[in-house]
C-alpha cells in the first residue's frame, strides 16, 4: 500500500465546534507515514451547510461549499504541514503530487457540484491510488439507516458491483443513507480501486498498520 488517498468528513473536523481530539490524533498518526504518498481531502460539513443555506442557486452554494472545504483544508495543512498553502485547482494538484509525500486539498473551483467524495475518488484515479479511505461519521455501510433504525446491521465487506447496486437502489427510494456517492463509487469501480468507508482515528490507523478494522471494505 504505496499510495492512499482519504476523504475527511467536515463533520469530523468540525461537529458544531472544532474537534481537537480527533486533529491531534490525525496528527499523530499521519506524522508516520513516512514511506507513503497520502492525499487528504477535507469536507465543508456543519460550516458548510450553514454558510451555503442563503444562497437559492446551486452554482452560488456550490462555490461556498469548496471556500469551506478549502478551509478545513488549510487548517490540517497548518496543522501537518506547517504552512497554510493547499492545492486550490486541479493544476497545482497534478505539480504537488508528483514532488510531495503529503498533499493536502479541499473542493476545487472546476469541480463545481461534485462532492467531496468525488473529488477524492478522482484524484485516487489519478495517483493510481492503492486504497481510497472515506472517513466519516459512521462506522460504515449499514443495512440501513443506523441513526433511524436499531436493527441496522454493519456491512464489513461489499463487491463493487453490489455496492452500485445499492446505490441504484438508493436513488429510486429517497431517503435511505448511503456513506459514498454515485460518482466516486462509479470511479473506484471502474479504476478497481479498493474503499474503505469508516470513523474515528483508531480504526484510521488500524487500516494503515494493515490491522483488522471496524467499517466497511468495497472492492
Amino acid at each position: 500500500m504505496k499510495s492512499v488517498v482519504i476523504s475527511i468528513g467536515g463533520s469530523l473536523i468540525n461537529p458544531e465546534k472544532l474537534n481537537t481530539r480527533f486533529l491531534k490524533d490525525l496528527k499523530k498518526i499521519i506524522s508516520k507515514q513516512k514511506n507513503r504518498k497520502i492525499v487528504l481531502v477535507t469536507g465543508g460539513g456543519y460550516i458548510a451547510r450553514e454558510y451555503m443555506h442563503p444562497f437559492p442557486k446551486a452554482r452560488e452554494e456550490s462555490l461556498i461549499g469548496i471556500q469551506c472545504t478549502q478551509l478545513h483544508a488549510r487548517l490540517l495543512s497548518l496543522l501537518l504541514k506547517d504552512t497554510e498553502e493547499i492545492s486550490e485547482t486541479w493544476k497545482q494538484l497534478k505539480k504537488e503530487v508528483k514532488k510531495e509525500r503529503l498533499v493536502i486539498c479541499g473542493g476545487f473551483k472546476e469541480g463545481i457540484g461534485m462532492t467531496s467524495d468525488g473529488t477524492s475518488a478522482e484524484i485516487a484515479k489519478l495517483i493510481k491510488a492503492d486504497l481510497f479511505i472515506n472517513m466519516t461519521n459512521v462506522a460504515g455501510l449499514y443495512t440501513k439507516d443506523p441513526r433511524k433504525h436499531k436493527d441496522a446491521e454493519l456491512i464489513s465487506y461489499i463487491s463493487h458491483k453490489a455496492f452500485k447496486e445499492m446505490i441504484d437502489k438508493h436513488h429510486e427510494k429517497p431517503g435511505q443513507h448511503f456513506v459514498l456517492d454515485q460518482h466516486a463509487a462509479k470511479v473506484c469501480k471502474e479504476e478497481n480501486i479498493p474503499v474503505i468507508i469508516l470513523t474515528g482515528t483508531k480504526n484510521l490507523e488500524k487500516v494503515l498498520k494493515e490491522k483488522t478494522f471496524k467499517g466497511t471494505l468495497i472492492s
